[in-house]
């Protein structure tokens, strides 16, 4: 976890996973590097929120992958779900319904799934692609815990590979670029300089 700048109760919050998809950012906004994965994430972003002020609202900048063929581009998610929880077999052993997907406010329908695993093979994408259109590794977990502390967050995906045979080899190849078509939608869509 690195926060860069700092947070204060009028102005966002930008949160990423790693530097790589910051490398392009120049804002006075305050940047929260989390790390890979939904507990890196999740405890990342509980940390500072604790520790106060809190931000006016949050927004996840990060790259994903794919899971339908011809998704390319910059997207706003409205809708994340959990895919690396089963939340029907949870919810059959103890009554009660965990990892329920969550409806972020300024979304559209683009459904993000959410998990631990980096999706490189052809068959996992297949199975996912019917429940998302995208896929990442920290967006469920910001989305909860920005939720249990009562801030907004919107969730901003730049597609980085197709999620099949040989994304992590993309993802390498197209992280750059990415990071630059992210820095440039901050730069448009949040107060980027005071």
């Amino acid at each position: 976890m690195e926060l860069i700048g700092e947070i204060t109760a009028g102005r966002p919050l930008l949160v990423l996973a790693v530097k790589e998809e910051a490398q392009h950012l120049d804002t006075d906004l305050p940047v929260l590097l989390t790390g890979m994965g939904k507990v890196n994430a999740a405890t990342a972003l509980a940390t500072v929120l604790a520790r106060g002020p809190r931000p006016s609202g949050i927004v996840n900048l990060g790259t994903a992958g794919a899971l339908r063929t011809g998704w390319t581009g910059t997207h706003v998610v409205g809708t994340v779900i959990q895919h690396d929880l089963d939340g029907e077999l949870l919810a059959s052993l103890t009554g009660e319904t965990y990892g329920a997907p969550l409806t972020l406010p300024d979304g559209g329908d683009v459904v993000l799934a959410t998990g631990d695993a980096f999706i490189s093979d052809d068959v996992a994408r297949e199975r996912l692609a019917a429940r998302a259109a995208l896929v990442d590794m920290e967006g469920y977990a910001l989305a909860s815990a920005a939720g249990l502390a009562g801030v907004p967050l919107r969730i901003v995906k730049h597609v980085s590979d197709e999620a099949g045979e040989g994304a992590a080899r993309s993802w390498r190849e197209s992280v750059a670029e990415c990071a630059r078509a992210l820095a440039d939608w901050a730069a448009a869509n949040t107060p980027y300089r005071s």
